[in-house]
């Protein structure tokens, strides 16, 4: 998070001619100018990270879990474009410039993700989330100094405290947190407003907003103050990007 925004996070890589989270994706995503890889994270049945948005095969046609599968059988599995299943620890070193956001799917992916981050070094180049707030903290608590986006009990307490105007209450919130990363509504409710961007700014953390695809979203919450995009045509937002600066 050192250099300035904005913020580009290739949702799943770039998903052009490649499958999304694989190898592939993450190629094409960082030749399009992409700041950072967002990708998700659950566990193989031998215990390792291994990269997939999807707890299992369905999409494939297959009733399987990531879980019931070893990381060598996973290896095997065909997703496309030459493309298989990943571990995190091989993305790592395969991009190890690379900046990567990941989010970690389930508890027993959170020590598996913290020991591939360690093994890998990758400790100042990666920025862990979850939605749970119990994952979150387990995994920040074993990678001393990593940073961390909030969970969505934490999203949930800066969005009611910003909305009665009590900065001290979201500064509370979010300690430990160094973003926001939120969807502009969550049903009928608005999250991104200009109060918002406003409050979280107020309050240290960045606030990246997902998923946006269509350049005049990205025009609009740029313009508004967001600090990053999370996208999953990474080309569209560095065009439009480039527009701007």
């Amino acid at each position: 998070m050192a250099a300035p925004p904005p913020r580009v996070f290739a949702h799943r890589g770039l998903a052009q001619d490649a499958p999304e989270n694989t190898l592939l994706a993450f190629v094409k995503a960082l030749a399009g100018g992409a700041t950072h890889l967002e990708t998700d994270v659950h566990v193989s049945l031998d215990g390792v990270a291994v990269i997939s948005h999807d707890p299992d095969l369905a999409i494939l046609g297959r009733d399987v879990r990531i879980e019931q599968l070893t990381l060598a059988e996973l290896r095997r599995v065909n997703l496309g474009f030459g493309q298989t299943f990943t571990s995190l620890a091989d993305a790592l070193e395969a991009f190890p410039r690379a900046l990567f956001n990941i989010d970690i799917k389930t508890d027993a992916a959170a020590e598996p993700t913290a020991r591939a981050i360690r093994d890998q070094r990758a400790t100042a180049r990666v920025l862990v989330t979850s939605f749970n707030e119990q994952r979150r903290r387990h995994v920040v608590g074993l990678l001393p100094g990593v940073v961390s986006s909030a969970s969505a009990p934490l999203v949930a307490r800066a969005v009611a405290a910003t909305n009665l105007g009590l900065t001290s209450q979201v500064r509370r919130a979010l300690e430990g947190c160094v973003a926001v990363q939120v969807p502009e509504c969550a049903g009928p409710v608005r999250i991104v407003t200009p109060r918002f961007v406003a409050m979280m700014h107020r309050a240290g953390v960045e606030v990246h907003v997902w998923t946006i695809n269509a350049p005049l979203d990205m025009i609009r919450l740029l313009d508004l103050g967001v600090d990053g995009l999370v996208t999953d045509r990474t080309d569209l937002a560095v065009s439009v990007i480039t527009r701007q600066t």
